[in-house]
């Protein structure tokens, strides 16, 4: 199997499930409403933000793999448009997938040599790293969905003590 075949299978796994880690994204936000997306806790991000977090750099790479400009600015990294319906969730996650989905072929399509090669300019490493980032960067966020969404179950739907966003 080449390399990238694995590195988008890896990917796949951490959306979709198969993963050693036994977590993965679909299955972690299965049954939160939008309510509980947008629900804040703490000072923290909320569900909502996160998976957009973690979709906008998804985006901006596999922007890069269709022969684009890198362009994305740490800052906007956590705007989401507004959810306001569970409509708007259905959504959201729906086109979460989509993108990951597209990323994991743009990945398989990639041809190994390419691995080593710059990413868009050398201050970034090279390919190989920011794919592998990019898992990395997911399973540290999953993490934090999994706790938020556990602290948001126990203080009910409508988020009782909690801020919304």
């Amino acid at each position: 199997m080449a390399l990238t075949a694995q590195i988008a299978k890896h990917l796949r796994e951490v959306y979709f499930g198969g993963n050693w880690t036994s977590s993965n994204l679909k299955d972690s936000l299965a049954g939160v409403t939008w309510q509980q997306a947008t629900t804040q806790v703490y000072a923290f991000n909320t569900i909502a933000t996160l998976v957009f977090h973690l979709t906008y750099y998804v985006r901006a790479v596999s922007k890069v793999l269709q022969g684009e400009a890198l362009d994305a600015k740490d800052k906007y990294s956590f705007d989401h448009p507004p959810i306001l319906s569970r409509e708007d969730w259905e959504a959201f996650l729906d086109k979460t997938w989509m993108d990951a989905e597209n990323f994991a072929r743009l990945i398989e399509q990639l041809p190994d040599n390419r691995l080593l090669e710059d990413f868009t300019d050398n201050k970034y490493g090279n390919y190989y790293r920011n794919l592998h980032g990019i898992i990395e960067h997911i399973h540290y966020h999953l993490g934090q969905i999994v706790l938020i969404k556990k602290i948001v179950s126990q203080t009910g739907e409508d988020g009782s003590d909690m801020k919304k966003t």
